[in-house]
């Protein structure tokens, strides 16, 4: 088929070079960007948007469509519209999703067979979200997949995993991400990603989120109503697609787990933003063509069903902000801000290969071999979470002047804070880390800490300068993520407190050792403390220097802040309101 289409005089060549190259490379960053700008040049309502700029300078760019002249923010939002976010090359190695939103914009655009998709819908398509990483582009950068020729790096020029940054947002292109995000509030966020792993059937693989993470409704709409029709619209176009293929083990008969999306990702993000997410992955040994077209099938038919139901879609969205507050914030009802997969499951036709098992003499185990021949079976899908643990919500966070960057980063997630405009005494509750452990090996280039926590109050000198984070606002979500210690990834748990729980003053034992004697003989409950523990700990008996910690850390001259949490937790706020102003 020939796509030469005029524009203004002009022939224009409108074949991808994913096309030319039939349909086995896909194009630099530079020549994508140059067929989205004429994309936007070839209509009034498509424009083409800067939203920031990667750690190496190469500019990050959206193209925002729609069937009106509403190709601003504000004037998005007043249409009444659904706005759709569609990200590609988060992961620049697996990049169908760039491929497959220039052959859709194409149809919507310049031939216009499915210009009817933008009715009740206008499009955010990000082309490649990690262009630094798009450019290290190699013959061997994914060894588990089946083309393109060359094609980009995993990470960022940095070495980060942008699919593991939202909350914490480090990288240039997250930080931007999240302004974009912020500006436009989608109703609908899809990620396109290309799997590893095992071989099977299937073309497509999704991931939805089904659990406490997000609004009952949004998860029936998602769940029950829209991914049915997905599925049929897709698997009508001749690709078979299933949810998200995580196995239990190396043996799939073990079954696949469809557990709750940390706010890291994509897919729990959206659902910390009250928004449905839906995870694509195109099946990296498909054939690169057929992952493209696959992955175009998908986008298309969520378009349409989006572009079908955007009115309840929307009221589901404004419900669940409004929900999400009175919930959690008005009814003061405990947040679920840790979630744990259970043994709950259901029977799945998992349809894939017949596979045989050979010695390997590399590895000196058994390695799966995969045969051609096709097979189905039931294995169980583990698609249940249980709550493991809850907090209680604050009315507000109070954030100390001298931690700046926290509230910068809340800025970015759309948060809105005060700034303290004098100095004021007031309660407060603060958390102190206890059995605190460090990671054996970075992550993210974080050392990760666990640790549990207990919660104390105290009554506070809070400076002027200070901030306060009423939690009653649409990202209460977020903010409980964030800031909550125990959230899966709080900043806390993220290792950006970890010189909370340093110690930074010591005693030599021929200093203290009188002191430590004194307190021995003064006080009746320490001492029957401290021998219960000799008593019952061996290794505390052995181990001269926990012996003296003991009593430093019971004495007037350890630090009272250590191992304290700085972000503290202030319940009737009201009281306090007066004294911030300067909201940001």
């Amino acid at each position: 088929m020939s796509y030469y289409h005029n524009n203004q005089g002009q022939n224009f060549d409108w074949e991808t070079h994913f096309e030319k190259s039939g349909y086995l490379e896909t194009p630099s960053y530079n020549t994508t960007i140059e067929y989205f700008t004429r994309l936007a040049d070839k209509s009034p309502f498509a424009k083409i948007v800067n939203f920031g700029v990667s750690h190496q300078g190469r500019d990050l760019k959206c193209l925002i469509c729609s069937s009106t002249k509403e190709i601003q923010p504000k004037k998005a939002k007043r249409s009444g519209r659904a706005i759709i976010f569609i990200q590609a090359g988060i992961h620049a190695g697996e990049i169908e999703g760039k491929d497959a939103s220039m052959l859709l914009l194409r149809d919507i655009i310049v031939t216009r067979e499915k210009e009817h998709l933008l009715e009740n819908t206008i499009l955010v398509v990000i082309p490649c979200l990690n262009p630094d990483g798009h450019e290290r582009m190699g013959a061997n950068n994914r060894p588990n997949q089946l083309g393109p020729t060359l094609s980009g790096w995993r990470t960022n020029a940095l070495n980060i995993d942008l699919n593991r940054d939202y909350t914490k947002a480090d990288s240039a292109e997250i930080k931007s991400l999240l302004r974009l995000w912020s500006i436009w509030t989608p109703d609908f966020y899809i990620d396109t990603h290309t799997t590893n792993g095992l071989d099977y059937q299937y073309h497509l693989s999704y991931g939805i989120e089904r659990h406490h993470n997000l609004d009952p409704r949004l998860v029936q709409f998602g769940n029950e109503m829209m991914i049915p029709q997905v599925i049929k619209g897709v698997e009508d176009k001749g690709f078979l697609i299933s949810p998200y293929i995580e196995p239990v083990s190396e043996n799939i008969t073990d079954g696949i787990t469809s557990w709750s999306y940390e706010p890291r990702y994509s897919t729990g993000y959206a659902a910390a933003q009250n928004r449905l997410g839906l995870l694509v992955e195109a099946h990296s040994l498909k054939p690169y063509k057929d992952r493209v077209f696959a992955t175009k099938a998908i986008l298309e038919e969520t378009i349409e069903y989006i572009n079908t139901n955007f009115r309840e879609l929307k009221d589901l969205n404004r419900f669940a902000d409004k929900r999400a507050v009175q919930k959690f914030f008005m009814e003061k009802k405990r947040y679920p801000i840790l979630l744990e997969g259970n043994s709950e499951n259901e029977p799945f036709l998992f349809k894939g290969y017949k596979t045989s098992e050979t010695e390997s003499i590399i590895t000196g185990k058994k390695v799966i071999q995969y045969t051609d021949e096709k097979t189905e079976f039931e294995i169980p899908h583990y698609n249940k979470t249980e709550v493991i643990k809850t907090v209680k919500v604050p009315d507000a966070y109070l954030i100390p002047a001298e931690l700046k960057w926290v509230p910068r980063l809340l800025k970015l997630h759309g948060v809105i804070f005060k700034v303290l405009d004098r100095d004021i005494t007031c309660e407060v509750e603060k958390y102190m880390f206890t059995n605190v452990k460090f990671k054996n090996y970075p992550s993210e280039g974080k050392m990760q800490a666990d640790f549990e926590v207990i919660a104390f109050q105290d009554t506070v000198k809070i400076q002027r300068g200070s901030y306060m984070v009423p939690l009653s606002q649409r990202t209460i979500r977020v903010l409980l993520n964030l800031l909550e210690p125990l959230g899966p990834d709080s900043l806390a748990r993220w290792g950006y407190f970890n010189s909370c729980m340093e110690r930074k003053e010591y005693v030599e034992d021929f200093v203290f050792e009188p002191i430590a004697r004194e307190m021995l003989e003064k006080d009746d409950r320490l001492r029957e403390e401290f021998y219960f523990t000799l008593e019952e700990n061996p290794e505390f008996k052995a181990d001269s220097t926990a012996r003296l910690d003991f009593f430093y850390s019971r004495s007037e001259f350890a630090d009272k802040n250590e191992n304290v949490y700085p972000v503290m937790r202030l319940f009737e706020a009201k009281r306090y309101f007066s004294y911030f102003d300067r909201v940001q």
